[in-house]
């Protein structure tokens, strides 16, 4: 392995480890996959269901009748497709987005307490590695990878 996917896979294994503990061991009341589907219905949103499969890595029929619970949760609203009488786009509502709010509380209140046993220079140090991943993830969303020939 070159020195770049070492370091591709340390940091996909620690984020990974991180989201995993940080949800085990948050308080929420909302079944954890609703809680996932959520956070990617707020990162997409207006979305059809077919594409909110895709970024989920789930079926249609899975998605489908998630999206249906939320609905009758009220946490999302179907619309109709302007491009497409036959589709739909499904949007947070109001409750929807408190949800949300509450999961990532109850996710970050895990790792608050260990974020204040950091001096200040490591505390920095997280918030570099989080500039990090955020411009990694905003290079990986304006396309496909290309590199210099």
């Amino acid at each position: 392995m070159t020195d770049r996917q070492t370091a591709a896979n340390d940091l996909l294994r620690a984020a990974a480890r991180l989201n995993r503990w940080a949800s085990q061991a948050a308080a929420f009341e909302i079944p954890y996959a609703q809680a996932r589907l959520i956070a990617v219905i707020d990162e997409l949103q207006p979305v059809r269901v077919s594409a909110l499969a895709d970024a989920d890595h789930s079926s249609q029929p899975t998605v489908t009748a998630q999206v249906r619970r939320m609905e009758r949760a009220g946490w999302v609203r179907r619309h109709a497709d302007p491009s497409d009488a036959r589709a739909s786009l499904i949007s947070l509502t109001r409750e929807g987005a408190t949800a949300l709010s509450q999961v990532r509380a109850a996710r970050a209140g895990v790792i608050d307490p260990f974020l204040d046993r950091l001096d200040d220079p490591a505390l920095d140090r997280v918030r570099v590695a989080v500039d990090l991943i955020t411009e990694l993830l905003d290079l990986a969303s304006s396309g496909p990878s290309r590199k210099d020939a």
